[in-house]
């Protein structure tokens, strides 16, 4: 199931509602395989079509305090991220949790990733905010679409620490969605420190079935040691389980390195693969998974004192005006990948970004 990129396309119409209602996209089969990539200013949102049928939307609306990817589907129009606000069935713990997400929980002390409207205001001047700015460039095609954005990195007192180029790219077939981010950040007039801690950077949030089984209830702590309780739930339709390059496997996966990580397990009869790649020019590659569960799905180069139990620190710092870039992808497979599948394809990453 190596992806292949020689990819045909057309653009009908797209009702933005249905990227946010039901699990998926209208049946009918795409008839080709463009990427569209459309611009709602009004309604703070771009959304992707591929083949005619929707992939995902970048919203920036205030209440998320970042902007995200949401929701994400596979080639086959089913939704693998948890509903926002969560429906049905779905754990509703971690509001902050909504779609595929970059952000960190102690940038010079202040917490970009737990925050969200659920935040009391007594608490606020704790949490950092990333404000969408502009999008710069968007751009569809043939054979890959993208968008192109600006957004900052600002504390309570309205200083911006740092500054957010983003490049998406889209792509996908018939048995696969894509989604490359490339992403500098730049310290502004003050060094930028991110201190070690678990909650970072690149995240995304799956739906119910691709949790891993669970009897036991959930108690979970954030940076700020914010606790949620969650009770035991109903595991007849839960499948997940991660698998690292390294051969790290479900729960050993958490606090370990590697280059990949996936999240295989079924949604109804639907097999699917969602993995994360992590590129060796990356901050402190190879990045550590903080693939939880219940359904975070992580990667995070820099809590290395949480990861080793304190073993090393990092604290990775940012100069004044100094920038770094990351590079990931997230590939999404209608099938159970194996791991020499999943090296194939980790290869083509690395081609496009040598």
């Amino acid at each position: 199931m190596t992806i292949v990129h020689a990819l045909k396309f057309s653009m009908p119409l797209l009702v933005a509602a249905a990227l946010i209602a039901g699990t998926r996209a209208p049946a009918a089969p795409p008839a080709s395989t463009d990427v569209q990539v459309v611009r709602d200013d009004a309604h703070q949102r771009v959304d992707i079509v591929i083949g005619g049928q929707p992939f995902t939307s970048y919203i920036y609306p205030d209440t998320i305090k970042k902007p995200v990817l949401f929701p994400l589907r596979t080639a086959e129009g089913t939704i693998i991220t948890r509903g926002f606000p969560p429906g049905p069935g779905e754990r509703a713990d971690h509001p902050h949790h909504v779609g595929l997400w970059f952000n960190y929980s102690n940038v010079n002390g202040y917490d970009f990733w737990n925050n969200s409207d659920a935040i009391k205001p007594e608490d606020r001047p704790k949490y950092g905010t990333i404000f969408e700015r502009a999008i710069v460039s968007t751009k569809s095609g043939k054979h890959e679409g993208a968008l192109e954005t600006n957004s900052d990195w600002v504390i309570p007192d309205g200083t911006t620490l740092m500054k957010q180029d983003t490049k998406y790219v889209f792509r996908g077939a018939a048995d696969f969605r894509s989604v490359d981010l490339i992403i500098t950040l730049t310290a502004q007039d003050q060094p930028v420190v991110f201190h070690d801690d678990k909650d970072g950077l690149l995240g995304l949030r799956v739906r119910r079935e691709l949790e891993q089984p669970s009897t036991e209830p959930g108690i979970f702590t954030d940076a700020a040691g914010n606790v949620t309780k969650v009770p035991p739930m109903d595991n007849s339709i839960v499948s997940g389980n991660y698998l690292t390059n390294e051969g790290k496997s479900g729960d050993a996966a958490w606090a370990t390195r590697g280059t990949w990580c996936i999240l295989t397990g079924k949604i109804g009869a639907e097999p699917v693969t969602i993995a994360i790649f992590d590129h060796p020019q990356n901050p402190n590659a190879p990045t550590y998974w903080h693939a939880r569960g219940y359904g975070l799905f992580a990667a995070n180069p820099f809590g290395v004192k949480d990861f080793t139990a304190g073993k090393q620190t990092l604290n990775y710092t940012l100069q004044p005006h100094q920038s770094i870039t990351f590079r990931y992808r997230v590939l999404i497979l209608d099938a159970t990948a194996t791991p020499a599948e999943v090296d194939k394809d980790y290869q083509g990453f690395l081609a496009a970004y040598p």
